[in-house]
């Protein structure tokens, strides 16, 4: 076994099926027959993964991850695969299916989490597995006209204020849909963003312009939602500790989303019928298509709007660590790379050709 297992050392297997195949290691078969099957591991990855409170983005990449893993190498067990055959899988991704070095490390995380988390492994080539550099690229900003003209071309209505609201706010796409009615302080001209990346609370500002229409966004939740809990639904989902200890605050305005999706849907965890916020989707389609309708020649996601609040902040005069707090980064390096953008272009460098 690639583990290096010592001849004390007790493992046990469980008993894992996949795709309506059986994967029984002979040194588990009798165990099994005597006594009730452990979950499958897939299954145990799942509770593991909710009993950290991982989000269910982060539980499906890992099971996909770990599906994928167990398939290429022939449905072999993880626990009697090594260094080599997570390098080499790890490897084929990056030849064969030529993904990103932040696609490569993700699929890592959901492998170093199967073998430390589930199984228990603590072996010692865990810790000694290379991981891709992810190549450090500039963002791509859009300038203040840039911005005005793609504006210009978002037509629905509410995905013309959410889209504002990200360049307003620099708040990025899933932390603004995930606004609920409690984080917007109208009197104090802020917007709390909690749960942000890294699991963070901050605060940011609630643009003057778009206070109005907020309101009234607002307004039509709170009625929207009183019709929902005359029909018996008006639930939202909850984070895990939350829903424990207050299991009726669900059904409270104040955590309502800002952003409701227009139906109901199936929480994939716990099956319960909720309004969701608005999917993600919606908005990247509509700032696509205002971006193509503006002619714009550069590649615009929501996210580029998060890059250009930031710059066009630093280039209004503010200092970076009053910018590093609004974008919500632990590092303040991670904001100097916006400082990278404005001196390109050799910003107070004369060409030797204008010379």
């Amino acid at each position: 076994m690639s583990g290096n297992l010592g001849s004390g050392d007790k493992l046990l297997i469980h008993k894992t099926t996949l795709s309506n195949e059986t994967i029984m290691p002979d040194s588990a078969e009798t165990t099994a027959k005597t006594t009730t099957p452990p979950p499958k591991l897939l299954d145990q990855v799942r509770e593991r993964i909710r009993l950290k409170h991982y989000s269910i983005r982060t539980e499906q990449a890992y099971v996909g991850w770990i599906r994928r893993y167990i398939i290429f190498h022939g449905k072999r067990h993880p626990a009697e695969m090594g260094k080599p055959e997570l390098e080499a899988f790890l490897t084929s991704l990056a030849v064969e299916r030529n993904v990103s070095a932040s696609t490569q490390t993700q699929a890592l995380s959901a492998l170093l989490f199967l073998y430390k988390e589930v199984l228990g492994l603590e072996f010692p080539w865990l810790d000694d597995v290379t991981r891709a550099k992810k190549p450090v690229r500039l963002p791509t900003v859009l300038t203040a006209d840039e911005v005005k003209r793609l504006l210009k071309y978002v037509d629905d209505p509410l995905m013309d204020l959410i889209v504002r609201l990200l360049y307003g706010t620099g708040m990025r796409l899933l932390e603004c849909l995930r606004l609920r009615m409690k984080d917007v302080e109208f009197t104090r001209r802020e917007i709390v963003v909690r749960e942000g990346k890294g699991n963070k609370d901050r605060v940011t500002m609630l643009p003057d312009s778009l206070a109005d229409r907020l309101r009234a966004q607002m307004e039509f939740v709170k009625g929207q939602h009183a019709l929902d809990v005359a029909a018996g639904r008006g639930e939202v989902w909850l984070p895990d500790a939350l829903a424990v200890k207050y299991p009726n605050a669900g059904k409270a305005l104040a955590w309502q989303y800002v952003f409701p999706a227009a139906g109901f849907s199936t929480d994939p965890r716990s099956g319960a019928v909720r309004r969701h916020h608005v999917d993600e989707k919606r908005v990247q389609r509509a700032v696509k298509r205002a971006a193509e309708r503006a002619e714009l020649v550069k590649l615009v996601s929501p996210h580029t709007l998060r890059h250009s609040f930031a710059t066009h902040l630093l280039e209004g005069g503010y200092d970076i660590r009053t910018v590093q707090e609004l974008l919500g980064h632990s590092d303040v390096s991670t904001t100097m790379i916006y400082t990278h953008v404005l001196n390109k272009g050799g910003r107070g460098v004369v060409s030797p050709l204008d010379r």
